[in-house]
């Protein structure tokens, strides 16, 4: 699908029977160039230096590994190091969210999608809670999904999946997932939601597998289906 473009009406008809609103958190309900995931993945790497006694220049590349096969650099370290995961995602996620300003349109127009609007998210529910709170839409979701839900398991195993829909009762064939990362999307197309992959407004024009929309403005998007939802 046309970035940020419905362009037609039979685009919109994906949605007309969406009741359940899943969204990832980071670098999605806020711009990448707000810079905070940014600061957390320092953190990251950061750790994972301490942990492993690898130089700060190769913590870069051993957290891109243990991402790539384990989902994320926290269940590597579990698997790989024995890593406390609350000491670690504490520490990873004690960043500046400052620079995270109120988005009053993006919650506004949440409250105008039918049904209930969820967060799955492989941060916590402290990290999600503080950024939501910056954002000003602590109380624009029905439920949030945390990596301590899911045993520490992260997007996107099957597993993960699974206990977040039985956790709400979702029929997945209700549902929409909005998220930054392309393979966190293969699962949820394959359970039968429609897929939105959101983007940097800087970066290209993506195409991925199992991706219905891909989109620069969550906000914009939105208003567009509320409105020929309402209409």
């Amino acid at each position: 699908m046309p970035i940020d473009k419905l362009s037609t009406g039979d685009d919109l008809l994906v949605f007309a029977g969406v009741r359940n609103w899943i969204f990832d958190l980071d670098d999605t309900l806020y711009p990448p160039e707000s810079g905070v995931f940014t600061a957390v993945l320092g953190r990251i790497r950061a750790y994972t230096a301490r942990v492993t006694g690898v130089p700060a220049e190769d913590a870069a590349a051993l957290q891109r590994e243990y991402a790539a096969r384990y989902g994320t650099a926290l269940r590597g370290l579990m698997e790989e190091h024995g890593v406390d995961p609350v000491d670690f995602l504490a520490d990873v996620h004690s960043v500046d969210r400052s620079v995270l300003k109120p988005n009053p349109a993006l919650a506004s127009t949440l409250t105008r999608l039918p049904g209930r609007k969820f967060i799955l998210t492989s941060g916590t529910h402290a990290h999600a809670g503080a950024t939501l709170s910056r954002l000003g839409m602590a109380d624009s979701f029905d439920g949030l999904f945390d990596i301590v839900d899911a045993n520490y398991l992260p997007k996107p195993a099957d597993a993960t999946y699974a206990a977040f829909l039985d956790r709400f009762a979702i029929d997945p064939r209700t549902a929409v997932m909005f998220e930054d990362t392309p393979r966190n999307l293969v699962v949820p197309r394959a359970l039968g939601m429609r897929t939105v992959l959101v983007v940097s407004q800087n970066g290209p024009n993506r195409q991925a597998p199992a991706v219905d929309f891909v989109i620069s403005d969550l906000t914009g998007f939105l208003s567009q289906v509320a409105d020929a939802l309402s209409g």
